[in-house]
C-alpha cells in the first residue's frame, strides 16, 4: 500500500550522523534533516566548532550530539562511531560530508598534498562507512549518503587530487550499494556542483571567473547550501527506498556540458 507523500519524507524517530557539520554544506544538510524530524550526531575535527550547529539543531527542537572526528586517523573514526552509537544507538542515516581540497596545478601537487586529500575524502569515507554500516547491517536497514561533487563526473584543471577522490567516492558508492543492498541499506552519492561557501569564497570574488562559471550553468547562478535540502532529505527518507548506487547531481545543469547558445546569424 502506498504512503501519503508527506510521510515519505518524514524522518521522525530516526538519527542521522553528518560528518563535517560545523559549517557550509554539512551544517546545512544537518539542519535540513532536523527539519524533516531527525535527531543528529554531528562531527568535526574540533568539536568546539560545532557549538553553533548544535544550538541551531536544538532550536528546531531536535536532539543533537557533537563528536570529534579526524577522518585521517583510524582510531578517531572508531572512537567517533562508538561515541555516536553510545549516544543515540546505531545511526539510521550516515552522511559522509567531511572532506578537504588542495587547489594546485598538477605539476605542483606534492606527495603530502595527494595523501591529505585522498586519505580524507576517499579512505576516510570508506572507513567511516564501515564503522557505521555494521550497526545498519545488524538492524537490516539504513541510508548512506556519500557526498561527491561535479568532479565525480567532470574533470577540472587544478583539482587533480580532489577530482580523483570524488570520482573514487562515486565508484565506492556503487560497490557498497551492491554489497549492502541485501541488508536493506541504500547507498547513494549526492554530488553538488559549484556552490559558494565560506571555504571557497575567494574564487567567487573573481568577477571574470564568476561570469565564466555562470555562463556555463543553465540555471545561471552558482548553488547555495539550501539548494541541497530537498535532495539530502529525499535520499535519507522512504521516498528513495528503491534507489541505490546512484549519483544525484545537484549542479544547476552544468554537467549537461551546455554553453550559452550562439547568436543567430
Amino acid at each position: 500500500m502506498s504512503q501519503p507523500a508527506d510521510s515519505l519524507f518524514d524522518l521522525t524517530g530516526r538519527t542521522a550522523l553528518v560528518t563535517g557539520a560545523s559549517r557550509g554544506l554539512g551544517r546545512q544538510m544537518a539542519l535540513a534533516l532536523a527539519r524533516a524530524g531527525a535527531d543528529l550526531v554531528v562531527t568535526a575535527r574540533a568539536v568546539g566548532s560545532l557549538a553553533d550547529t548544535v544550538a541551531a539543531l536544538e532550536a528546531l527542537d531536535r536532539r543533537a550530539v557533537a563528536v570529534p572526528l579526524d577522518l585521517r586517523d583510524e582510531a578517531s573514526i572508531r572512537a567517533a562511531a562508538e561515541a555516536a552509537i553510545a549516544a543515540k544507538g546505531p545511526p539510521d542515516i550516515l552522511v559522509n560530508n567531511a572532506g578537504c581540497n588542495v587547489r594546485k596545478p598538477a605539476l605542483e601537487v606534492t606527495w603530502d598534498d595527494w595523501n591529505t586529500v585522498l586519505d580524507t575524502n576517499l579512505r576516510g569515507t570508506f572507513f567511516m562507512t564501515q564503522a557505521i554500516a555494521r550497526g545498519m547491517v545488524a538492524r537490516g536497514s539504513g541510508r548512506i549518503i556519500n557526498i561527491g561533487s561535479v568532479t565525480s563526473v567532470f574533470g577540472y584543471a587544478g583539482l587533480a587530487p580532489y577530482s580523483a577522490s570524488r570520482g573514487g567516492v562515486k565508484q565506492l558508492t556503487m560497490s557498497l550499494a551492491d554489497e549492502f543492498g541485501p541488508h536493506g541499506i541504500t547507498v547513494n552519492c549526492l554530488a553538488p556542483g559549484w556552490f559558494r561557501t565560506a571555504q571557497n569564497d575567494v574564487l567567487y570574488r573573481d568577477e571574470e571567473w564568476l561570469a565564466y562559471l555562470v555562463d556555463r550553468i543553465p540555471l545561471r547562478r552558482p548553488g547555495i547550501p539550501a539548494d541541497l535540502d530537498g535532495a539530502v532529505v529525499f535520499l535519507a527518507s522512504e521516498a528513495s527506498r528503491y534507489i541505490t548506487g546512484q549519483t544525484l547531481l545537484v549542479d544547476g545543469g552544468i554537467t549537461t556540458g551546455a554553453t550559452r547558445a550562439l547568436p543567430r546569424a
